[in-house]
Parts: C-alpha cells; sequence; structure tokens
C-alpha cells in the first residue's frame, strides 16, 4: 500500500490533470481533512514532491481565505531546460538534482537509460569531495549537461 505522501500526491496529480487547464487550487485544511492527516503533512508533499524542479509552481496564502494553487508548468523544451538550469544556481543537492533528471524522464526529454547515466554522473558516490564542494561540481556538471540537452 503506498504511502499517505505517495497518496495525496498521487490524488494531486489525478485533480491536475483532471483541470484541463494544468491549475488546480485547493484549501489546505480541505485537503489535510480528505487524507486524514494534518496540514504540515500536505506541506511535506507540496514541498518535496512538487518542486519548480519537477515542473511545477505551487502558490499559496494561508490563514481563513487561504488556498494552494498548483500549476503545472507548460513549457517547450527550451524554456524547460533553460528554467530548470537557471534554478540551480552555485550548487544543489544531490536530491534536488535527481528531481530535475525525474522531471525530465516524466516529461519525456530523458529515457531511462540516460536518466541513469546523469544519475551516475551526479552521484555522491562518484563525485568523492566533502561538502559543500561536492554540490558545487554536481551544480557545475548538471547545468552542463542541461545545456548539451539544450543542444548549446
Amino acid at each position: 500500500m503506498p504511502s499517505l505522501t505517495e497518496q495525496i500526491e498521487c490524488w494531486l496529480k489525478e485533480q491536475l490533470i483532471r483541470s484541463r487547464e494544468n491549475i488546480l487550487e485547493i484549501k489546505r485544511s480541505e485537503l489535510a481533512q480528505e487524507f486524514d492527516c494534518v496540514p504540515s503533512q500536505v506541506n511535506y508533499v507540496l514541498e518535496t514532491r512538487f518542486t519548480v524542479e519537477r515542473g511545477y509552481l505551487v502558490q499559496s496564502r494561508r490563514g481563513g481565505r487561504g488556498f494552494i494553487r498548483i500549476i503545472k508548468l507548460q513549457m517547450d523544451l527550451p524554456e524547460q531546460l533553460q528554467l530548470l538550469r537557471d534554478s540551480i544556481g552555485a550548487s544543489i543537492s544531490q536530491g534536488q538534482a535527481e528531481n530535475i533528471l525525474l522531471h525530465l524522464a516524466e516529461e519525456g526529454l530523458l529515457n531511462r537509460r540516460e536518466k541513469r547515466v546523469l544519475q551516475a554522473a551526479i552521484s555522491r558516490d562518484n563525485l568523492k569531495v566533502a561538502l559543500p564542494l561536492r554540490d558545487m561540481i554536481r551544480a557545475r556538471l548538471l547545468k552542463a549537461m542541461l545545456l548539451a540537452l539544450l543542444g548549446e
């Protein structure tokens, strides 16, 4: 049986697909009530599963009239790659980098083999240097990979 986090993620993705506009707006408290969980569990799902690296933009407002708006980013390949490249900065964790690769694979921009090759290149097991240098090297490698995908 999937974890609560996976259930919430799947439910939100299904709702996004049904919306046809790739935008979902819902109240955090209603979502927590739907899954019989605390709102912080909803926050966790949003912060870890609906990131720019994974192709989503999340907007929220807290309070009585608060909401969560999830937008599935719809861009052409060069725009997606450039946005992802710009989001990297000077350093990136392995988890964040893997989220980018997961997003590219989900969008059909990388096949399984390409994804595995890129994962191996940015893995902490292969970047045997101490932090924060490792995250800086990973960022440079990933930026170079995205440029290569752009054909530049």
